[in-house]
This record gives structure tokens, sequence and C-alpha cells, in this order.
């Protein structure tokens, strides 16, 4: 694995996540940047479990549907693992999801 291209991916995943934290009601994360690192590491690490235990219909590069409610369900169970540093209510977990789902398809970061 290239460790520079993971850690271009947590700095603008959490750049990512200050921006939907500044769109969305009901989403907002604390300890600035880095706190958003923390939450950004939290929520790639309880996607890859979702996409281990569901498949690859959840991957980002397929979303649909399906990985839409479940980047969703992960940004919204992310918030119990981190209380202290994202509060996210279920309406701002669905508009964060969508937010995050329109900034990766502008700008794509893939790490695979």
């Amino acid at each position: 694995m290239n460790w520079v291209k993971a850690i271009i991916r947590f700095v603008v995943s959490a750049l990512v996540l200050i921006v939907v934290s500044w769109l969305s009601p009901g989403f907002a994360v604390k300890g600035g940047f880095v706190g958003a690192l923390v939450v950004a590491a939290i929520i790639a690490i309880l996607g890859y479990i979702a996409e281990a235990l569901l498949g690859d219909r959840i991957s980002p590069q397929s979303r649909g549907l399906v990985g839409f409610i479940t980047a969703a369900v992960v940004i919204y169970l992310a918030q119990f693992i981190v209380p202290g540093l994202l509060s996210v209510s279920i309406i701002g977990a669905l508009i964060a999801a969508f937010v995050i789902g329109l900034i990766d398809a502008v700008v794509p970061t893939f790490l695979r």
C-alpha cells in the first residue's frame, strides 16, 4: 500500500467532512481538523466493515440506493464511536451521505 496516497485520502476526507459540516444541518464535526481526521478514519473503518459484510454492491464505485443508505447508516453510527467529535441526526446523515456522494463524484479519491 502506498502510504502517501492513504494520507492524502484521509486529509481530503477530513476536508470533505468539514465542508459537509458547514453545508448540512444536523451534521457537526467538532475538534477542528484533527477531529475531522479521526472521524474520517472511523467512517473509513466502518465503511470497510460494511463493504466486507455486504459485498461490492455498496462500494463507492457502485453506490446506488443501497450504497447511499449504507453510507448514511455508517455516518450515523460513527457518532456513537466518537461521541465528542461527531454529532449527527438521521436527516443530517442522509444529507451528509448525499453531499459526500456528490463531492466524491466531482473529486474522486480512490485508494484501491
